[in-house]
């Protein structure tokens, strides 16, 4: 179809600015059945735009017909390039409440994988903690515990009142020392540090493809995008977890500095993504309304 109107326009616009003087109307008879097919689908339409006469002694003029033809032809084209293509399933309710689910899903990866991250600091930073508590206890005098110094101490022949004070009052040091010992296998045994790269990881992908899909789920229903609260907070989570994934081999070399932009673009991050859910909320609800499944 398409073909055949590229074919007529380019035939009759020749003839439109170009007439030989040797042309009779005769010859225009096909020319004009043809166009009057095309153009008109009723004789009512016949009658209100009438197709004009062609000279027969030979003089060039104007012919408005095939000028009219080519008008119609391109409008004809733009009409069907406007109307764009059928995405399907892409612009049906199925995909569009897609985005909105793996939203929120991924908050909640996020949430977890912050609590992930700070179990591992606490794991890495808990031996100082222990290791602060140990200069504070007494001389235990070859014992390995306070308890057991106390029990040698009490049972000596000749009792140093001081040393047992001192002993006494370090028993509730050693008691917290052990709780920092247990917790620190706790935390080993669960592996913070491998399951907080892993979800990071997997978050900042999955982010990434979503925060794609999102606008072009949008275009694919409504032609355009819609710049607004949403779509800037999107846009500036994945750079967050971009510059929280610049951070991590300067934080494996102990920079602190690189620990603290990082921790501060995540937190940063989840405070953003929670401003993007609500502010995904209207949105949500008018795909709801005017999309259809699947």
């Amino acid at each position: 179809m398409k073909i055949s109107f590229l074919f007529l326009a380019i035939v009759t616009a020749s003839d439109a600015f170009v007439a030989p003087t040797n042309i009779c109307k005769a010859s225009l008879k096909p020319i004009e059945s043809t166009v009057s097919t095309r153009i008109f689908s009723s004789e009512n339409d016949q009658e209100n735009f009438p197709i004009p006469e062609v000279p027969t002694d030979g003089s060039k003029s104007f012919n408005p017909l095939p000028a009219a033809t080519v008008a119609l032809c391109l409008l004809s084209s733009t009409a069907a390039s406007a109307a764009g293509p059928d995405w399907g399933v892409f612009e049906g309710k199925t995909l569009s409440l897609l985005h909105p689910v793996m939203m929120v899903g991924m908050l909640t990866l996020s949430a977890s994988t912050a609590l992930l991250g700070f179990e591992w600091r606490r794991q890495r930073t808990i031996g100082d903690d222990i290791s602060a508590l140990k200069k504070q206890l007494p001389k235990l005098d070859g014992a390995s515990s306070v308890s057991e110094a106390l029990k040698a101490c009490q049972s000596s022949e000749e009792i140093d009142s001081s040393q047992l004070a001192r002993l006494k009052s370090a028993l509730p040091i050693e008691s917290e020392m052990k709780e920092l010992q247990t917790e620190r296998k706790t935390l080993a045994a669960k592996g913070p540090r491998d399951k907080h790269y892993g979800q990071g990881a997997i978050l900042a992908f999955t982010g990434t493809v979503f925060a794609i899909e999102g606008p072009l789920n949008t275009y694919a229903r409504a032609g355009k995008l819609f710049p607004g609260p949403h779509l800037y907070a999107g846009a500036g989570l994945v750079c967050l977890w971009a510059l929280a994934l610049l951070m991590v081999p300067q934080m494996q070399k102990g920079n602190d500095t690189a620990r603290t932009v990082h921790i501060g673009a995540n937190i940063s991050g989840i405070g953003l993504f929670v401003w993007q859910l609500t502010s995904g909320i209207p949105i949500l609800l008018k795909v709801w309304e005017k999309t259809s499944w699947p």
